[in-house]
């Protein structure tokens, strides 16, 4: 025990030394972005500023771009920025659940809850320093491999960038006395006063977040300047760009989904490493619950980046014509093809995991339908419209269009598939909670037939809102069509899970859940659903900051670099799948530090195993 205690210490000196090296990576930022962005010391060349805080983007050549050591600049900006927003995903999105889980172990005074959420915290605590590492060298980079794009984005976001680095400072501090107060704030009041720490956690990060997202998105659809690009000090309408709201709903969305991945991935490291039953059982239930707010974030995540993709064809109807139908058309089929990934092995979890309940024998003929239907409809989202062919295969063919398929690869046929997947993952979940259950409450069959005539009529809704609109009216109606698919989706998907509550209110089981006993294949499942948003956030990043092509900012500030081009797809996929190499390795290095850091898994006798 006194070697352990010994070694926790280490640990605790590490993490400290962690935070050290933080602060003097985000001062030492903030000295140079200060630096750089005062007209003072800025040299003339870079960008025009008078006093009046008027700012205008210089025409550069390509020799005013700095070459070092040989570095493809956009290739290491590229990888630097990716792993670093990756990170600091993870890091932003498992605060917020962890505040949750500690507030339902609070009101269910049930310590297994508290247990969970305080190893969910220390695995971020690692990825934090590693996040915090990135952000200084991302910055570095940036300023010494494109000092004229950050002289002008300095200048017009000089005050949020200051804001940005306190409020990093913050986060940190804040961060590591929620983590090691957890266990000195417990009972009574105290408790109060740690998830309240919790909760300005999460505002900070949020924050920081949506600060971030001002810039990247002005790049998108600058805000604030004329014609010229020239900014002249509202400050506020650059933040509050045309895309700002859209990318900070998707990124909140993306980045829960996305932490959930992550964790469970963790919770499957651990459970393949587990030396009990007793552990099995804990890092199945951990396993589960992430993999739940996994696919509880990813269910509304399509329409997200539905809404943010219709907000890009409103600001620039170029901009969203090459992302969907022009040079990018084909890394969508390559997202839909990951999407379908997720909707499979989330759904393919929680079928294995039916085996820890007694009673989940009444439901497992149903699920060779779901799955028939998720395959099927997985099948329809990612078939092409057009097909990249030689002129021999066109004669064969016919045309660029196969003569049965190539009306499933426009979007209301894709619209239909994606609600689908969703609403029989939701299925799969509700199949799912009440496997081990027998409901108290009378009429439930009629509970039952509600719910079924309640998905059958959506679900002939949303066929009809998919064929006849999508095919046989105009444009206008077509697009319209989508958001009635949305609402009929939503809506149920909340009705059925309210009748699933009053159904199942106080409902006994049919047995303990015997957790633990799920198969080895499953947390593969888990691995493959964090390894599919990682390489799916990763493209759609490229997407996302491909559209501007060759400009710095959108019609504003040239890109006169040597780099100014659009890579081939398979270029670009080759450096995105290189970045998630090198974040899982980073990852299971995480895991590795963790396991080092706890031996064994404490449990408190509330896991009862077989």
């Amino acid at each position: 025990m006194q070697s352990g205690a010994k070694h926790g210490d280490k640990m605790r000196h590490l993490d400290w030394k962690c935070l050290l090296i933080n602060s003097m990576l985000l001062f030492g930022s903030l000295c140079v972005l200060t630096l750089l962005s005062d007209p003072v010391y800025a040299a003339e060349e870079l960008v025009e500023v008078t006093a009046s805080n008027v700012i205008s983007p210089p025409e550069l050549t390509a020799a005013d771009y700095p070459q070092i050591l040989g570095l493809n600049s956009r290739v290491t900006v590229w990888l630097v920025a990716q792993l670093h927003l990756w990170f600091a995903a993870f890091v932003l999105a498992v605060p917020i659940f962890v505040f949750i889980i500690e507030a339902i172990g609070m009101w269910t005074r049930n310590r297994k809850y508290d247990d969970m959420a305080y190893e969910f915290i220390k695995v971020s605590i690692t990825a934090f320093a590693i996040t915090a590492i990135l952000g200084g060298l991302l910055t570095f980079c940036l300023f010494l491999l494109y000092p004229h794009l950050m002289q002008y984005l300095s200048g017009i976001f000089r005050e949020s960038m200051f804001i940005y680095a306190l409020l990093f400072f913050a986060e940190s501090v804040t961060l590591y006395i929620y983590y090691y107060g957890w266990h000195w704030l417990q009972g009574g009041n105290k408790k109060w006063i740690h998830l309240t720490i919790g909760l300005l956690l999460n505002s900070v990060g949020a924050t920081l977040m949506f600060l971030a997202n001002a810039w990247l998105t002005f790049m998108m659809s600058p805000a604030g300047v004329d014609a010229n690009g020239v900014f002249s000090g509202d400050s506020w309408a650059a933040i509050h760009n045309f895309l700002w709201n859209p990318i900070n709903l998707h990124r909140t969305i993306a980045n829960i989904a996305f932490g959930g991945s992550i964790i469970g991935a963790y919770a499957a490291f651990k459970f393949l490493a587990a030396s009990s039953q007793e552990e099995k059982a804990h890092y199945d239930w951990m396993g589960y619950t992430a993999n739940f707010i996994a696919i509880s974030a990813l269910l509304p995540l399509p329409f997200a980046g539905y809404y943010l993709t219709a907000e890009i064809y409103a600001y620039s109807q170029q901009m969203g014509i090459t992302s969907m139908g022009g040079v990018f058309a084909w890394l969508f089929i390559i997202q839909a093809v990951l999407i379908g990934v997720l909707f499979i092995a989330a759904n393919y979890y929680l079928w294995c995991g039916m085996g820890r309940s007694e009673g989940a024998y009444r439901y497992n003929k149903y699920i060779k339908y779901i799955a028939v239907v998720i395959v099927a409809a997985f099948l329809v989202w990612f078939t092409p419209h057009t097909l990249i062919l030689t002129n021999v295969e066109l004669k064969a063919l016919g045309g660029p269009y196969h003569k049965y398929l190539g009306p499933l690869g426009i979007m209301p046929a894709k619209n239909t598939a994606v609600n689908l997947m969703i609403l029989f993952t939701a299925i799969s979940v509700l199949l799912y909670r009440r496997a081990n259950k027998i409901p108290t409450v009378s009429r439930v069959e009629i509970g039952n037939l509600v719910q079924i005539a309640l998905f059958t009529a959506g679900i002939i809704n949303i066929f009809i809102l998919g064929t006849y609109y999508g095919y046989f009216t105009n444009t206008v109606y077509k697009i319209a069509a989508s958001i009635p698919q949305v609402l009929t989706t939503l809506i149920i998907i909340g009705i059925s899970a309210l009748i699933d509550l009053v159904i199942y209110k106080g409902a006994k089981e049919v047995a303990p859940l015997h957790w633990g006993r799920i198969p080895d294949r499953a947390q593969y499942a888990l691995f493959l659903v964090a390894v599919a948003f990682t390489w799916l956030m990763g493209l759609m990043g490229y997407v996302r900051s491909g559209l501007r092509q060759h400009w710095h900012v959108t019609d504003v500030f040239r890109d006169n670099s040597v780099e100014a081009f659009t890579p081939t797809l398979g270029y670009a996929a080759s450096v995105v799948s290189v970045g998630v190499v090198i974040f899982m390795a980073m990852l299971i290095f995480i895991f590795w530090i963790s396991q080092v850091s706890s031996q064994k898994t404490v449990v408190h006798g509330y896991w009862k195993t077989t």
